[in-house]
């Protein structure tokens, strides 16, 4: 059986998609699956970059036995250490019980953590190593918090390959094509790349600018992550993208409108301020219920958009539930340099647009639109020339 899938000359795919998995981390919903990404370079020392998650570890050993053909590995490199990437490690090193372990010394550390007293052979790399395969020479870059501390990324000067670890990654299970440019990437895996990067990097845009600063010195013809297909020609775009989004820029300077509703009254102000927009502008306008969706969607979407509107009635005299989780996770995930109207419904006790701007004047460069209202259980006609008022204001930003 032939499992060799090339990604140049000697360099192979090792890696499989779960298709059954339901959440990422068991937090973020997957609609179409995962991949788990692993990579092994066959020269004269045969070398394997990083495993996989238990769900494919089956068809991953078959595959690395079927590239290695009776040889021996002599080198594993673990550039990240979380589980979804490292439950094959003791069965490589079980197979494979000279195989050299190519980390940094945070690297160490973990795999003790998870192992417990971890046997193995071990070379601690650091950024001036260049590790000789004979045709292939690997330089290591450190990328912390990237999204893990131990988290380093491997260049091979040879074929001008970065491999990134989770950096450029993406949901979405791969259909048998590896490279990027076999799909249509813009609409197959581009939303879902923002989704990955927001939820699972989107706090950490500091580091994410350190590392595109050190591989922004490199000639990279191919990146291959740990998630999603292997990119070849939209290297541009994900550098442009990834350097947009670390630095907290908007994709669009449209309107993200997200509400909340117990029984429409909030929803319909949503609606029309909606409508009223798309009669002055033709930029992006989307209305998401923040009930109906999880909040990894509005989490990404609010990576996109520039203005963002956010309807809610005052619940329990707090906010919303669905409201108040997602004004927590922008927080928590570092969401910077947006435009926020508020619109609250309180109907005895409007203290919704109060406690959400205590939220937001925490966060950096959150400009909150003076044009914000209140209004009580239904609009009245007072309440449509405070519409007409937010919108002026929205579209004069």
């Amino acid at each position: 059986m032939n499992l060799k899938v090339k990604i140049s000359d000697d360099i192979y795919y090792v890696g499989a998609s779960d298709r059954r998995i339901g959440k990422f981390e068991n937090v973020i919903p997957l609609v179409n699956g995962v991949s788990y990404n692993s990579y092994l370079i066959d020269d004269q020392k045969t070398c394997l970059l990083d495993t996989v998650d238990h769900s494919v570890k089956d068809i991953f050993i078959e595959k690395v036995k079927n590239v290695l053909n009776g040889k021996k590995l002599d080198y594993l490199v673990i550039n990240h250490m979380e589980g979804d990437h490292t439950s094959a490690i003791l069965e490589i090193v079980h197979m494979y019980p000279d195989v050299i372990l190519v980390v940094n010394q945070k690297t160490v550390s973990m795999l003790k953590q998870f192992f417990g007293e971890f046997e193995g052979n071990f070379l601690v790399v650091d950024e001036k190593t260049v590790l000789d395969l004979g045709k292939h020479k690997l330089q290591f870059l450190f990328a912390p918090m990237v999204h893990w501390p131990e988290v380093m990324v491997c260049y091979d000067q040879t074929s001008k390959t970065l491999f990134s670890a989770d950096a450029f990654g993406t949901f979405n299970a791969l259909s048998g094509h590896v490279f990027s440019n076999l799909y249509d990437f813009e609409h197959e895996f581009l939303s879902e790349s923002r989704r990955y990067y927001s939820n699972i990097v989107g706090k950490y845009g500091m580091n994410v600018q350190m590392l595109l600063k050190k591989v922004s010195a490199l000639e990279i013809k191919t990146i291959c992550s740990l998630h999603g297909p292997v990119y070849n020609k939209d290297i541009p775009l994900m550098m442009e993208k990834y350097n947009k989004w670390s630095k907290y820029e908007a994709e669009s300077d449209g309107f993200l409108i997200i509400y909340g509703s117990a029984y429409g009254n909030t929803e319909k102000v949503a609606n029309i301020i909606a409508d009223n927009l798309s009669q002055h502008s033709t930029n992006e306008i989307k209305i998401i219920d923040s009930s109906m969706i999880d909040v990894s969607y509005l989490i990404s979407e609010s990576f996109k958009f520039k203005n963002i509107i956010v309807c809610s009635p005052t619940y329990n005299a707090g906010i919303y539930p669905s409201i108040e989780r997602y004004i927590t996770e922008i927080k928590n995930h570092n969401l910077q340099n947006r435009n926020f109207a508020l619109i609250d419904n309180g109907s005895w006790c409007p203290m919704c647009n109060v406690l959400i701007s205590k939220i937001l004047q925490t966060m950096q460069n959150i400009n909150i639109l003076n044009s914000s209202f209140s209004f009580k259980s239904s609009l009245n006609s007072d309440d449509y020339s405070k519409i007409d008022k937010l919108v002026d204001e929205l579209l004069n930003l």
